[in-house]
């Protein structure tokens, strides 16, 4: 994947740039670590500019998370409680269990946006429950794009940096995703346990 990558990049330059972290966000499996430091580093050899860069790589993540925002906007309280209604039983889920979800985002939606743009594999997908949150539109916007931007000054500068050892940011920023997969592993595991905890409490009463 990663020559693909770099070859589509070095073929169409800023536009490459955009379509692959637009991509990116939509697919969050391609590696954004990858789109940007070799961006950064082709500053050095090529017409390309690091501002350049950055502005490519900022519009083409806030097209991507405009398109999940929408896709969760279509997954709105509306049809969650129609899921609920239909599967709560066997999900264990209640109504209030939404309303509190959804009051949580209205709360703190937009900070966890901010933040979550800078964590790998989340930083795309947090787009999905702003959009079923129904946040702010202009507002998410913002806050997507500070957070999108602090991403991309920080890897396309190192990259721009390193040169021709942009690889090595890469395996570091590989070492990164890697202990930020593990967590969220390790909460999936824990949110299973808790809820085959309460499945079984429930069958006891």
């Amino acid at each position: 994947m990663e020559n693909w990558i770099t070859g589509i990049i070095e073929q169409f330059g800023y536009v490459g740039i955009f379509l692959m972290i637009a991509l990116e966000n939509v697919f969050p499996p391609i590696p954004s670590e990858v789109i940007l430091t070799f961006g950064g580093m082709l500053t050095n050899f090529t017409d390309l500019t690091v501002p350049g860069v950055i502005l490519s790589a900022t519009l083409g993540s806030v097209v991507g998370a405009v398109i999940l925002y929408k896709i969760g906007n279509l997954l709105d309280v509306e049809r969650l409680e129609k899921i609920v209604d239909r599967w709560g039983k066997v999900l264990q889920v209640k109504r209030k269990d939404i309303y509190k979800a959804d009051q949580w985002f209205d709360k703190y939606g937009y900070w966890t946006v901010l933040i979550c743009r800078v964590i790998p594999l989340i930083r795309s997908l947090i787009s999905i429950p702003a959009g079923m949150a129904s946040l702010n539109f202009w507002l998410f916007l913002l806050f997507t794009t500070v957070g999108t931007l602090v991403w991309n000054v920080i890897l396309v500068t190192v990259g721009a940096k390193f040169g021709e050892s942009w690889e090595k940011v890469v395996e570091v920023m590989d070492i990164y995703s890697n202990v930020v997969y593990a967590v969220i592993a390790l909460g999936v595991i824990v949110v299973l346990a808790l809820f085959i905890k309460k499945r079984k409490r429930n069958k006891g009463d």
